[in-house]
């Protein structure tokens, strides 16, 4: 029965780490970074988030571009625990697919720049970070393996029962209904200025303000135990259990109670205590003992009668340096951004108001201040134009996720820092007509330590294209599609106990923008 506690225990630690958080920074913050995601040396108004130095070299006057995104993901999780053959819903196979859908209909973003001589003066309103809601309409096998290994653990009920020469309860399965839903956004706005030192070389200097909102929930309900009378509901289950389990203690305590009477008797007189009665009661104290650790496991299980309910609301802000440089030679361009860490405290609002005796659930608790940090970027990147009308990208990007503080350390959970590698060219083919294409391919540090179902990413590679087009000459559409491949990750949680669990996702982006330039 201890194990029913620890599968308890490990399901909340699972959650509470994965709703710590994740790498979650987005750069796809305007749609010409979906048309060629090598952004970093490009020069344009897209630039006040990719490359803000180089942006003072746009013509002068007043730029402005509005960008709409769409994205659609998934997130697949195959998990396998032998307890999921118990599942009425699962056929009796250990293997179950959890799938998760992500939608984010609207990611808007605004960018605007004033140049002025030597001065560019810029804005960005974007997401930088999270930017939809992940829904697990089945919920994922983290909450079901709990539910499991309860009706595992029940079936040593019999064993009890038997002993006590009651009827056997035959737990033999269970039925139960999961959902996990996540939602998180961090709204962005950045200012700052670029200054042209000289002819061929910019820098640049601004300000990065987050507001991170998230809420998450939780929930299992319906838990049903199949027994050899057929399925019960949990609660009452457990209030029959209890009932079977208190009984066998006053019975035992009984025995044992006639028993060391009889031990007395045999003490007072001087004589020898058989052997059989020290045997009997030796095995008395054992059964006491088992069934005291069975009552108090039941005791534990009562809070999850009703099943498990988790809502909680987080909001906090961060700000933090940015700074730049570009510099022009010849027909190449090469650029560097370094954005500082934000420091973010996300507050909770949530229905966990006291302490809890685990603590991985106090992340939850009505009032705390959880760490979120925003990991620091540096972008380098380099342009080549080989003729006039085409322009060769490359970039390099390091997040510093290791340096961040993170609930519960999770940060040291990775072994490495991440890194993407950026590819892209742009082609005008008419004074109106832009066409480009790119590619990103992203590394995470990940390990089995880090990994869990209720967050994750996995190393992936990314593709981009799209076209713009100057129907004035001072207003400009642009349209491009992006997707990104992701890799397949497989973890071994137990290899003696046949857990395991593989992670993959799918990412489609879709943007539309528009760009007036005064």
């Amino acid at each position: 029965m201890k194990k029913i506690v620890f599968s308890l225990i490990v399901f909340t630690m699972t959650s509470m780490q994965a709703l710590a958080g994740g790498i979650l920074t987005n750069t796809n913050q305007s749609v010409m970074f979906l048309k060629n995601p090598a952004r970093d040396a490009a020069i344009g108004l897209d630039g006040v988030y990719s490359n803000p130095a180089g942006v003072a070299f746009l013509p002068e006057g007043f730029h402005v571009a509005f960008n709409w995104q769409y994205a659609h993901q998934t997130r697949t999780v195959t998990s396998t625990n032998p307890v999921f053959a118990l599942g009425k819903k699962n056929g009796g196979s250990a293997t179950k697919e959890f799938e998760g859908v992500a939608d984010a209909p609207i990611i808007p973003s605004l960018q605007g720049a004033y140049n002025k001589g030597d001065w560019s003066i810029q804005f960005n309103i974007s997401v930088p970070g999270g930017g939809g809601a992940c829904e697990f309409a089945d919920g994922l096998g983290s909450f079901e393996s709990v539910v499991g290994n309860i009706a595992a653990m029940l079936g040593g009920l019999d064993q009890i029962a038997v002993a006590l020469g009651q009827t056997a309860p035959g737990v033999k399965g269970y039925d139960m209904d999961g959902y996990m839903k996540g939602r998180q956004y961090y709204y962005g706005f950045q200012i700052g200025a670029a200054y042209k030192l000289y002819p061929n070389l910019s820098v640049y200097g601004g300000l990065r303000l987050l507001y991170g909102d998230a809420t998450y929930k939780a929930k299992i309900s319906n838990i049903m135990v199949n027994t050899a009378g057929g399925y019960q509901e949990f609660g009452s289950f457990m209030q029959s259990a209890t009932a079977l389990v208190d009984g066998g203690i006053a019975t035992v305590s009984n025995g044992l109670a006639q028993v060391n009477a009889g031990i007395a008797q045999y003490e007072a007189a001087g004589a020898p205590v058989p052997a059989e009665l020290q045997a009997q009661k030796a095995k008395l104290e054992g059964t006491a003992a088992t069934l005291a650790s069975t009552s108090q496991s039941l005791n534990a299980l009562q809070k999850y009668s009703q099943g498990v309910n988790l809502l909680c609301n987080q909001d906090g802000i961060g700000i933090a340096p940015v700074i730049g440089v570009d510099w022009k030679y010849r027909n190449f361009n090469f650029a560097a951004k370094y954005e500082f860490k934000t420091q973010i405290r996300m507050k909770n609002e949530s229905t966990v108001n006291e302490a809890s005796e685990i603590a991985a659930v106090n992340k939850f608790r009505d009032g705390e201040k959880v760490n979120e940090d925003q990991p620091a970027l540096l972008t380098v990147g380099a342009q080549w134009s080989p003729i006039d009308n085409v322009r060769l990208n490359l970039g390099w990007h390091h997040y510093f996720d290791k340096d961040c503080n993170w609930y519960g350390n999770s940060q040291d959970l990775l072994k490495s820092n991440t890194n993407e590698f950026l590819a892209g060219v742009e082609w005008d083919v008419t004074d109106r007509l832009n066409v480009s294409g790119g590619g990103q391919l992203t590394r995470y540090g990940l390990t089995d330590e880090y990994m869990n179902d209720m967050s994750f990413v996995t190393n992936s590679y990314s593709l981009g294209m799209g076209f713009s087009y100057k129907v004035k000459e001072n207003i400009t559409l642009t349209a491009a599609y992006f997707q990104t491949m992701y890799d397949k990750y497989n973890r071994t949680d137990y290899p003696t106990t046949g857990v395991s669990d593989s992670y993959t996702r799918t990412n489609r982006v879709l943007g539309v923008g528009c760009q007036l330039d005064f």
